[in-house]
């Protein structure tokens, strides 16, 4: 049988060459393809290999009646609707390691040229003038360099910035400081970072919690003369909080790689000397463009050849028979994971599963894994697969235990979770109803019955009479619609949670409404 792969997007020569040299594949590239073509060609193809470019949206995977597997040259897969090419069965890959030294090395590179003026200076030689005063610069030695998210690019940036003899110190919730003793990086809180840094880079995903993350409030904690550096993604700088801070004084200048819309259009900053750019450069070496070209077409080969799963971003590495009887469970794991993720407060320490009846049937080491996907998923976002979900729990010194038990009195089947965090312990439980409804079935000491999926708005509040009046009345004035609610409570007149499935996502000033609401402990809106 020969498998026929589609290239939609430009890929290293030396990525083609994995598929061209075996006899099984047929490899066809076409970058050129308007989403009404893809769409009506795609149904021809077993693999499609895809950047940043293709946008495989729900419409294009309905029609890809014989689509097996979609690898991504790279780690961001917000192009591709994840939740239809599961359903679909149709598995994605991504390549998370193929661009990690080369992302660090360009912020080193725009941490320098920000400090010395170079752009400015380059620019101001090259118009015929000699303006040496004008651009006088700062060294890095000795200053102290703040780094947002110590994951892996943040890691190899504080080693690097190490040998230029800076002063490094990080801020992450999700890794406890031991886990990162070793190299050397004092472990901060966010306020004790934007207090002392004198460079400020950011290496965090883009996720709810980190949208606007450095705002006003965190540029009027900072060092005047402050440098900002961003090369992860637009949004957790606020573009317009940047730019007042530069027009004040605050912060002396700031290099950008990224952007809230790329490529920018009208955006003010482009237009402040202080502020270098450059469009998105991050992966943009020719040995990462060959690195993940490669790796991606060596994972789709083993996946049409072998059956051998790498990277897969919404399937674990087990055998398709097993697979078939798992997924349910699976489905079910990485959505209580998910949930808990999305309500737990502080950084992740330990997380213990306990597995009751039947799940446990066919082995619980994917399952676990679904877990943990979903725990870190709202921590991590792109960044975390079915592969590497137990390395990185690992790296950020997260404890992970399981259990199996008998059958339950009530349930055929029942998946408990135990997290615990610096600031809390939390306990969720779920099972499916039948074979493919899943149910979160209590949190903590609170009995429910909900539905894990869609726009959940879980609230934690005082069991008081009028509070649930309150809060119709509150999304009822904001004109949000409630699809289900579900509410349980410990005693009457003790604690409650109420959790309201919405038909579309709430902005920030409506959950500030709801928070402000009497007898209310707690808002936090989850997306399943």
């Amino acid at each position: 049988m020969t498998y026929r792969v589609l290239v939609s997007d430009p890929l290293a020569e030396e990525g083609l060459e994995v598929f061209r040299r075996e006899r099984d594949i047929s490899v066809d590239v076409d970058t050129a393809l308007s989403p009404e073509e893809l769409r009506a060609v795609i149904r021809e193809y077993d693999a499609i290999a895809i950047r940043s470019g293709t946008k495989l949206n729900r419409d294009i995977i309905e029609a890809a009646s014989r689509l097996k597997v979609i690898g991504r040259a790279g780690i961001g897969v917000d192009n591709v609707d994840i939740a239809a090419a599961t359903k679909k069965g149709i598995l994605v890959m991504n390549t998370p390691e193929g661009n990690t030294i080369t992302t660090a090395e360009h912020t080193i590179s725009m941490l320098l040229a920000l400090a010395r003026n170079i752009p400015q200076a380059n620019a101001s030689v090259k118009a015929g003038r000699w303006e040496r005063k004008r651009f006088i610069g700062k060294e890095v030695f000795n200053k102290t360099l703040g780094i947002v998210g110590i994951g892996r690019i943040g890691r190899i940036v504080a080693d690097r910035a190490q040998g230029l003899h800076m002063n490094v110190i990080a801020y992450d919730p999700f890794i406890s400081p031991e886990a990162v003793s070793k190299l050397g990086v004092e472990m901060v809180t966010m306020e004790e970072l934007l207090a002392r840094s004198d460079f400020i880079t950011i290496h965090t995903p883009k996720t709810k919690e980190t949208v606007d993350l450095i705002d006003r409030k965190a540029f009027s904690k900072m060092k005047d003369g402050v440098y900002i550096i961003n090369c992860a993604r637009g949004g957790i700088v606020n573009e317009e909080a940047l730019y007042e801070a530069i027009q004040s004084g605050k912060v002396s200048g700031a290099a950008l790689d990224v952007f809230n819309e790329e490529p920018p259009k009208g955006n003010p900053l482009l237009k402040l000397d202080r502020v270098i750019c450059t469009p998105h450069l991050g992966a943009s070496t020719e040995e990462a463009q060959i690195n993940v070209a490669v790796a991606v077409a060596e994972q789709i080969v083993d996946y049409l050849l072998r059956g051998t799963v790498r990277n897969a971003v919404n399937m674990p590495s087990v055998s398709a028979e097993i697979l078939n009887l798992l997924r349910p469970y699976l489905h079910l794991a990485e959505q209580l994971g998910s949930f808990t993720g999305q309500i737990l407060q502080g950084g992740l320490r330990t997380v213990h599963i306990e597995y009751t009846g039947e799940v446990a049937q066919y082995g619980v080491e994917p399952i676990t894994i679904a877990t943990l996907k979903g725990l870190l998923s709202p921590i991590l976002s792109e960044d975390i697969n079915y592969v590497n979900a137990p390395m990185l729990a690992k790296d950020r010194g997260i404890k992970v235990t399981e259990a199996v038990t008998e059958r339950h009195e009530d349930y055929s089947n029942l998946i408990t979770l135990q997290v615990v965090s610096d600031k809390e312990e939390l306990t969720v439980s779920g099972a499916l109803l039948g074979r493919h409804n899943p149910r979160i079935l209590r949190i903590n000491n609170f009995l429910v019955e909900a539905v894990p999926e869609g726009n959940i708005l879980f609230i934690h509040n005082e069991d008081r009479p009028g509070v649930i009046g309150n809060i119709g009345t509150t999304l009822g004035k904001n004109n949000i619609n409630i699809g289900m609610m579900q509410f349980g409570r410990d005693r009457v007149g003790g604690m409650a949670v109420s959790l309201l499935h919405l038909d579309d996502p709430i902005d920030r000033q409506v959950l500030e409404q709801l928070q402000n609401l009497p007898h209310i402990i707690r808002v936090t809106q989850v997306e399943l």
